[in-house]
């Protein structure tokens, strides 16, 4: 897993890490194992987080770090949107009893967590870039989750989970977004808009897929620019633009049929509103206090309460691994119950 692009020298590194994200993932990935707490209860989802923000702290060394969660009580954006999410499989109970523990299973540990009320894990992804900058620190997000992607910057990279765990997953970087979709990091929240998300039942703007959005906006460079010229001159130097790219790379010509379908009726309400529905808020209340030494999301961590509560998952192996990350002691000095 490669370190973060700026010298860590020069600028603190803030983890962000999307839990419900994580959480599902394990769900699914590690319900075979059937891991149970001292209680009795499931925790394979509860584990496989932990152990992987276990692994990523070990690998990053951030000096903060933020566990978003969903409000699972209220939603603006589906009070904005009925169908929101509308369309997924009903969740587990097993899951949603995980899901329902984790900001304790965290906040026990002295971990920092934030639930903003109505919003989702997003939002703190989104308003942890922006501290992240506004504070002069790096910042890590780690998700499954390609929103996240709209935050990326020369200082805020993102850990995408895939089936490969952490050390399997790629850390996107403005380079690398570019080469993997063809889209500048600063277009990304333009281009799923464009596109839409079938995840969120966010259809797109009709007739613009993944490649024309991609080709759309490496050629415009923004969609203002794209908006002002339908609005000014009918698209006309849009056609020009994307006929010229089309006979450049030997494609067929699209620019007039882009632009007919950018000027559809209800087209640029679609894109405005997937905009509005994707952008994450970003300037929640983190409550990080980075100069108030032992405070929730500061490393290390206590021995004893990491020592008794993860030891609670009854997973030997982690607690070990947990005491040495987490506090900076040798797991032989961590306490058994």
């Amino acid at each position: 897993m490669p370190p973060p692009s700026s010298d860590p020298s020069a600028r603190k590194l803030l983890l962000v890490v999307d839990a419900p994200s994580l959480l599902h993932r394990n769900h699914h990935a590690r319900a075979h194992t059937r891991i149970m707490d001292r209680a009795g209860r499931p925790v394979w989802a509860l584990h496989g987080m932990l152990r992987q923000i276990i692994e990523s702290i070990d690998g990053f060394a951030p000096d903060a770090v933020i566990f978003g969660l969903d409000d699972r009580t209220s939603s603006i954006r589906r009070e904005r949107y009925p169908d929101y999410k509308a369309g997924r499989a009903e969740k587990h109970p097993e899951l949603i009893d995980q899901l329902e523990r984790a900001g304790a299973l965290l906040d026990a540990l002295g971990l920092a967590t934030l639930t903003p009320p109505g919003l989702e894990a997003d939002d703190v992804n989104a308003t942890g870039a922006t501290w992240a900058a506004a504070n002069g620190w790096n910042c890590v997000i780690i998700t499954s989750d390609r929103d996240a992607f709209a935050h990326i910057s020369d200082h805020t990279q993102v850990l995408r989970l895939i089936d490969g765990g952490i050390n399997g997953s790629p850390l996107l970087n403005p380079r690398r977004l570019h080469a993997m979709y063809g889209v500048a990091a600063e277009n990304y929240l333009a281009y799923a808009a464009l596109r839409g998300d079938a995840s969120d039942n966010l259809p797109g703007v009709t007739g613009i897929g993944e490649k024309t959005a991609a080709i759309l906006l490496d050629v415009a460079g923004s969609m203002d620019a794209v908006w002002a010229d339908l609005d000014h001159d009918d698209g006309r130097s849009l056609v020009q633009a994307l006929d010229g790219w089309a006979a450049e790379v030997g494609a067929r010509r699209l620019g007039a049929t882009v632009v007919r379908r950018l000027s559809a009726a209800g087209a640029r309400e679609r894109y405005d509103f997937n905009v509005a529905m994707m952008s994450g808020c970003d300037d929640l209340d983190l409550g990080l206090t980075p100069d108030v030494p032992g405070s929730p999301g500061l490393l290390p961590l206590d021995i004893d309460r990491v020592s008794r509560v993860v030891g609670y998952l009854n997973v030997e192996a982690t607690t070990d691994l947990a005491v040495r990350v987490l506090t900076g002691a040798p797991a032989s000095v961590s306490t058994r119950g």
